[in-house]
């Protein structure tokens, strides 16, 4: 190649380079949870200027500490304009009000919908990438996503039965990112045998007639809560096993961000600390 093209190309690298960086969003603001931590860990420095308040609970989100450095907000129009975003980041179901009016200044509204499966945790982080003008970064992270996933993945051996039971016997069907994180970790959803698509409320006594080699439970919060009642019920605690919220924490696996790998890897102990025991 003759030195005027190797110039010409290198220039032309350089142009659009920084008509990329130009097009980026210089002020982002997340409303959502999930948009927060996956921004946290794509932005460029400086570039993110507020979370939502709920990245900083520990209970709810993966990254408190990282959430800690960074301004909240409660999910106000009047509080977000006033931040002077170019882009706000939020999920299919923030508070709708807020996006609408939002939208109406005419303030860029980036809607982010959840993942329910394992890829779709890829495709989101490729979805923010893009959106931040961060596409080398999230490249970046989503193959080493991809890359401990595969790690992990258990594909041989017995897959002992587990139930996610919560707050008001709520459960996660077959069709959720729990469920997707239970089979890669090598164990079967209970409630995918009781048929359950997406998610619901299951009885007490149905739990009970499945008899699950293992019950997952989130951390319950301060205070007390009816809700919470169901998972100190006598019956329950008479099955087989219970694996507490601090020990797989499901602020892992709220949302579709890499750090549903944590719950993996704590859900494959469990696994293994199921199968020793049987052996």
């Amino acid at each position: 190649m003759r030195p005027s093209k190797v110039i010409s190309l290198l220039a032309a690298l350089v142009l659009s380079s920084a008509a990329a960086f130009a097009d980026a969003p210089r002020r982002v603001v997340s409303l959502n949870l999930c948009t927060d931590q996956l921004a946290m860990l794509l932005a460029a420095p400086d570039q993110l200027k507020s979370v939502s308040y709920i990245a900083r609970d520990p209970r709810a989100s993966a990254m408190p500490e990282e959430a800690a450095r960074y301004p909240i907000n409660y999910g106000g129009a009047e509080e977000v304009y006033l931040l002077n975003p170019d882009l706000v980041l939020a999920g299919a179901y923030t508070a709708r009000a807020t996006v609408n009016m939002l939208r109406r200044l005419g303030i860029p509204v980036y809607i982010m919908r959840p993942a329910l499966t394992l890829d779709e945790v890829s495709i989101r982080i490729t979805e923010m990438g893009a959106a931040l003008g961060r596409e080398e970064a999230a490249a970046a992270l989503r193959s080493s996503f991809e890359t401990e996933l595969a790690a992990l993945r258990a594909t041989e051996g017995p897959r002992p039965r587990a139930a996610i039971y919560n707050a008001n016997g709520w459960t996660p069907g077959e069709n959720s990112l729990p469920s997707q994180v239970l089979k890669a970790a090598g164990f079967t959803n209970v409630a995918t045998e009781a048929g359950f698509a997406y998610g619901g409320s299951m009885p007490l006594e149905l739990l009970v007639m499945a008899e699950p080699d293992i019950i997952i439970s989130a951390a319950a919060y301060d205070g007390h809560s009816r809700a919470e009642d169901i998972l100190t019920h006598p019956a329950l605690r008479a099955l087989k096993g219970a694996v507490a919220g601090e020990q797989v924490g499901d602020n892992h696996w709220i949302c579709g961000t890499p750090h549903v790998l944590d719950a993996v890897r704590d859900l494959s102990a469990a696994r293994r600390a199921l199968l020793e025991e049987a052996n």
